[in-house]
């Protein structure tokens, strides 16, 4: 059994490089990673792995307590043991000797936890809340502290810069950003207060980096959505055979041109161009790339005896969607794998609320796909979302931050009963006429955790309408949900915004995640709300979120117009992030036989009109539009060009000040670009798309702006739309 044992733990140490760049080298005296040392905890419960470097063929001999193991290191001077499990407790001494000896004094046995992530799970001690307090009380002899240097490197390293040291007020707050990791330190507080067990702690941890730096490769290859970032980090990777293979190559290329370049210079012949070195042979060349934390700061550690690791990161990541569930299964995964016992506990920090600008319900989506995560066997996650701080990405709370991770240690793998280590969690969704119920996983009922009606519900209905915010009232473990413009409800959505301080929470006081549920409806506005429509004949319809130098038509049917048409209709709809919808359809008489100049007026298109329309049918569900048929004062500005606020066509009721319904085209020709429609008798721009080179900058709306320029110049809103889409119709003579 114990040559079995040994020969794993070789084929272990190999997946984790020894033989990888460090900072220790072969030499004549005994070494070790500084990963060990006094005041160390063990890990108990497992075999303890113990490696380092020293002469070739020398013999190393580690010993604890009464227990000893004997090593040969190998050509390259690396040798490793493996001693039996123990049992919690210390104090000990660990002892290697060899050509030399070494001595780590005050050793205790206990749990090992490896605290990980950006700037969160970074963040000391003394920037916390209340923490000079919090300091002077961190007199804990049985916790220790081990904290990583930062350091990004090409290749995995065998060694940092580090030592452990026992928990104090003099140790807890030095180095660092303010510090030991405070949610790793409140984190191993707790365990060890509850559990009276000693605590190791590794703080490997750097503000603002991405997942994907803190990734081994095996991570990647177990994903097959990262597919092609594996194959990306194999190819940088001069150990593995994509590498080999490319890289031989390059070399025949580099040989060949070699040899054209000296048969040149002896002609005195102009030389063929040097091949250029391919980039995808390069192995990490910055902080965020692919495994270079995970080089630097976490393969150093391994195999070094883990119980778990807890991780608190994602901001880097939050525009990434479910990808990001991915993204966590190559991290978990390969962590796992890369240690090789188990699937070993691993507890996470939600990302909290925070005004992170842009789409707010982008945050939501990031939320959802951390879910998604738990999912993973063995793997909990801390939700925060009561305990954020809209102004700081760093909520100064860290004490529950630690709290609620070892919530989810004591109650999943230490097993302790009577445990609630998570807040109401989502279950089912039925409708029941007007209202729908909600089910919960609760752990301790349902409340609210300031005694006001529950808040972040909404729901929409199945014909009409955006969501809503909706009424939640509880009933057991459910929540049953109305809103009184809702009443056929199909979908629901929960602080579905980054923004949201939701009160949902479990007799435990712990909160719920954000969730959605239910089929959105797709509704055609056209055909719901124009009833003409139905008589004319789709010409263009224009996705305008892909809007830039040319505007892309998912429809294009001007080819195929056969014979004359009468009339032009134009609808544009507008979806907010609240997936409510603007819409306005505005036809007229067609001032153009020609159907190919009815689209947007690019330059290349070479539509350009400033001109009065006739018999205009106005309907909107936008407040204020004047509606109705046969509207005159209608008028329209399509063209490429800059333009100015000159009323130079002189168009009723139009400003020659301000940028409105009655403007003028200037050079150059490829400008600015204007798609207006207005109705100068109500004063009303009806609708303007400008500037879609701009692409989300541009300026896209129905009815007057607001405040600034009625017609929209200048509003660089087109980004703040979820949707916006533009068709185009004809009526056709028959």
């Amino acid at each position: 059994m114990r040559n079995k044992l040994s020969r794993n733990l070789w084929v272990m140490m190999a997946a984790c490089g020894m033989a990888a760049g460090g900072i220790h080298e072969a030499g004549a005296t005994i070494r070790l990673p500084n990963v060990f040392g006094s005041n160390m905890v063990l890990q108990r419960e497992q075999p303890v792995t113990v490696w380092g470097w020293g002469e070739s063929g020398e013999t190393v001999t580690v010993k604890i307590d009464s227990e000893s193991r004997t090593a040969k290191a190998n050509e390259k001077g690396e040798w490793r043991v493996a001693l039996p499990a123990m049992k919690t407790g210390g104090t000990h001494v660990v002892s290697v000797s060899g050509s030399s000896s070494i001595e780590y004094t005050n050793v205790l046995v206990g749990d090992v936890w490896l605290c990980s992530g950006q700037s969160n799970m970074e963040m000391g001690i003394a920037s916390v809340r209340d923490g000079k307090k919090e300091i002077e009380e961190a007199n804990h002899p049985e916790i220790r502290l081990l904290m990583v240097e930062n350091r990004w490197t090409a290749q995995p390293q065998t060694n940092f810069a580090g030592a452990w040291k026992v928990c104090s007020p003099a140790t807890v707050g030095e180095s660092g950003w303010g510090g030991f990791s405070a949610a790793g330190y409140f984190f191993g507080r707790e365990l060890n207060a509850k559990l009276g067990v000693p605590i190791g702690l590794i703080d490997a941890t750097w503000g603002g980096t991405r997942i994907e730096s803190w990734t081994p490769p095996e991570g990647f290859g177990l994903v097959e959505a990262l597919k092609a970032e594996y194959q990306k980090v194999q190819m940088g990777d001069p150990r593995t055979e994509a590498h080999q293979g490319r890289l031989k190559d390059v070399l025949g290329q580099t040989e060949a041109w070699l040899a054209a370049a000296r048969e040149a210079a002896q002609r005195k012949d102009i030389e063929p161009p040097m091949p250029v070195f391919p980039a995808e042979l390069l192995p990490p060349r910055e902080l965020q790339q692919s495994t270079a934390l995970f080089n630097g700061m976490i393969h150093p550690l391994c195999p070094f005896g883990l119980k778990g690791a807890i991780w608190y990161q994602g901001e880097s990541n939050s525009s990434e969607g479910m990808l990001y569930t991915e993204r966590m299964r190559a991290l978990i995964e390969g962590w796992r794998k890369i240690w090789g016992v188990g699937q070993f506990p691993f507890y996470f920090v939600q990302i909290a609320p925070y005004t992170y600008g842009g789409n707010p319900h982008v945050i939501a989506e990031f939320w959802e796909a951390q879910t998604a995560a738990t999912r993973i066997p063995n793997v909990g996650m801390a939700v925060i979302n009561d305990i954020g701080d809209l102004k700081d990405i760093h909520p100064a709370n860290k004490q529950e931050v630690g709290r609620r991770l070892a919530l989810m240690a004591l109650a999943r793998t230490y097993n302790q009963p009577g445990v609630v280590s998570s807040g109401p969690v989502f279950r089912s969704m039925t409708v029941e006429g007007d209202k729908m119920r909600l089910a919960f996983e609760s752990g301790d009922g349902l409340a609210s955790r300031d005694g006001k009606p529950l808040n972040w519900f909404e729901i929409i209905d199945a014909e009409v309408g955006g969501f809503v915010p909706a009424e939640a009232r509880i009933d057991g473990s459910s929540l049953v949900l109305s809103a009184p413009q809702v009443k056929n409800p199909v979908a629901v959505r929960f602080a579905w915004s980054m923004l949201a301080e939701p009160n949902l929470m479990n007799g435990a006081g712990l909160p719920a995640s954000a969730f959605r549920a239910g089929i959105v409806p797709k509704r055609d506005l056209l055909t719901l709300n124009v009833p003409e429509s139905g008589q004319y004949q789709l010409l263009l319809d224009a996705d305008l979120s892909k809007m830039g130098a040319d505007v892309p038509y998912a429809v294009d049917n001007r080819s195929a117009v056969n014979g004359k048409f009468d009339r032009v209709g134009y609808f544009l709809e507008l979806q907010d992030t609240e997936e409510s919808s603007q819409y306005l359809y505005v036809s007229m008489d067609a001032f153009t036989e020609d159907a190919s100049k009815l689209g947007v007026p690019t330059a290349k298109s070479g539509i350009k009109w400033q001109q009065p329309v006739q018999n205009m049918t106005v309907i909107s569900n936008v407040k204020g539009i004047k509606t109705g048929t046969g509207l005159g004062g209608g008028n329209i500005e399509f063209w490429p060009n800059n333009y100015g606020p000159d009323n130079v066509a002189n168009v009723p009721n139009a400003s020659a000040q301000t940028y409105d319904f009655g403007d003028g085209p200037s050079d150059p020709l490829e400008g600015y670009g204007c798609m207006q429609v207005h109705n100068s008798a109500a004063k009303q721009t009806l609708f303007a798309v400008n500037n879609w080179k701009s692409g989300p900058g541009g300026d896209i709306g129905i009815g007057n702006q607001p405040k600034g320029s009625p017609d929209w110049t200048f509003s660089g809103n087109a980004g703040s739309y979820k949707a916006k889409r533009l068709r185009v119709l004809v009526h056709m003579v028959k």
